[in-house]
């Protein structure tokens, strides 16, 4: 295997995953790649292609074929530091040994502030579409492999995010750079085609934002779906660095 490091950030949906990839592209040393899996998600998934936004235009743009992304991803010599934004539960049912040759960091989020933003794009959504049960299976899958992770919370990000960053720096074996704190407010040529849908915020940031505790009233009808995610982010939290 090449010298190169090839960092896997392996998110579930609205967190701060988009704001960690612009972070890394301001590196020199790296590329940075926008959820490789996605198109495979939406071609393999029973039916998420109805009601994913943009999802026609994910398989016609992006390859599906899981096995031709992994080779991508273990082929790839662009940079020495290769950043992949991943989404866990568009792995289905591929092949996980690939993570082997990969730097995995999980990245995970309060339930309480996560669910009902993603609600608002996706709404009634169920536990396999938010990734907390997901984490979890690949938690213990790192583990059965003796394949070293880490784990982050988005909250411990926006809170310290030099910290955090040196930390995930030191775990990946790279220098830490100031130059990952800031960027200008812009969209960037490696967004994926549905970064209409739901990255406006990052577009209009310029670094880490301030972390905010919700102050609306947590959605009744998400309740059920808070009950079945908490052991799972209880779990996850016991990881964190």
């Amino acid at each position: 295997m090449d010298n190169i490091k090839r960092i896997c950030l392996w998110s579930g949906p609205r967190n701060i995953s988009t704001a960690l990839m612009y972070s890394f592209a301001q590196r020199k040393d790296t590329k940075v790649f926008d959820e490789p899996f996605y198109a495979y998600y939406l071609k393999h998934h029973p039916d998420a292609n109805s009601y994913h936004p943009g999802a026609e235009e994910i398989m016609n743009t992006m390859e599906s074929d899981g096995e031709k992304v992994i080779e991508m991803m273990l082929n790839n010599t662009e940079k020495p530091v290769l950043f992949f934004k991943q989404m866990t539960h568009h792995l289905l049912d591929i092949d996980r040994s690939f993570m082997k040759d990969t730097i995995n960091i999980i990245l995970t989020r309060d339930p309480v502030d996560m669910l009902p933003s993603f609600d608002k794009v996706i709404h009634n959504p169920t536990i396999d579409d938010v990734g907390y049960q997901l984490h979890i299976d690949l938690l213990n899958y790192f583990e059965s492999q003796s394949i070293p992770f880490k784990v982050i919370n988005s909250k411990q990000v926006l809170k310290n995010p030099e910290d955090t960053l040196r930390k995930l720096c030191d775990f990946a074996g790279i220098p830490f750079e100031n130059s990952m704190l800031s960027w200008k407010p812009q969209k960037r040529e490696e967004d994926g085609v549905w970064a209409d849908y739901w990255y406006h915020n990052v577009h209009k940031s310029s670094g880490f934002q301030k972390y905010k505790p919700k102050t609306e009233a947590f959605p009744l009808h998400l309740n059920a779906l808070l009950e079945q995610c908490l052991p799972h982010y209880n779990r996850l939290m016991e990881y964190t660095i």
